[in-house]
């Protein structure tokens, strides 16, 4: 006894083929999208925004004291002192790289923007409010007090 298959099943088949082939070409072809928009200055929103649309091309910078950085800190930031803040800028990271940069005041921030742009940072966002205004939109933190 031969098995031929029903002609109207691998028709089915085929065109369920074809638009599983369609979908992809549309999905490889869609234009992709992009991040927001740096700004010289960023609320938390702002910071959370761009993390949560998943680009990790930023680094954040804690321009704090070492003492408060180890306390708590924004998740991923990275501690450099105002004294050296440009030199380990320089050593550590590309001039075209998206920074986003936090201290203990807004002033203390603006000065640190004002340091890197100085020393050839293109792209440098102050974060308004600093941490304290990461954590008021329940922004993650780490550190000894960060809560869980």
């Amino acid at each position: 006894m031969e098995n031929n298959p029903d002609p109207n099943i691998l028709d089915k088949a085929d065109q369920r083929e074809q638009a599983v082939v369609e979908q992809v070409k549309e999905t490889v072809t869609a234009p992709l999208p992009s991040p927001p928009p740096m700004q010289p200055e960023a609320t938390a929103s702002d910071l959370k925004q761009r993390l949560d649309w998943g680009e990790p091309g930023l680094t954040i910078i804690d321009v704090r004291d070492r003492q408060a950085y180890n306390q708590e800190r924004i998740t991923g930031a990275i501690p450099m002192s105002m004294s050296d803040l440009a030199s380990e800028a320089q050593s550590a990271l590309e001039s075209n790289r998206d920074i986003y940069v936090y201290g203990e005041s807004d002033e203390e921030t603006g000065q640190a923007a004002s340091d890197l742009a100085a020393a050839g940072f293109s792209s440098v966002a102050r974060i308004k409010g600093g941490l304290p205004a990461w954590k008021a939109i329940s922004g993650p933190t780490e550190g000894q007090m960060a809560t869980v």
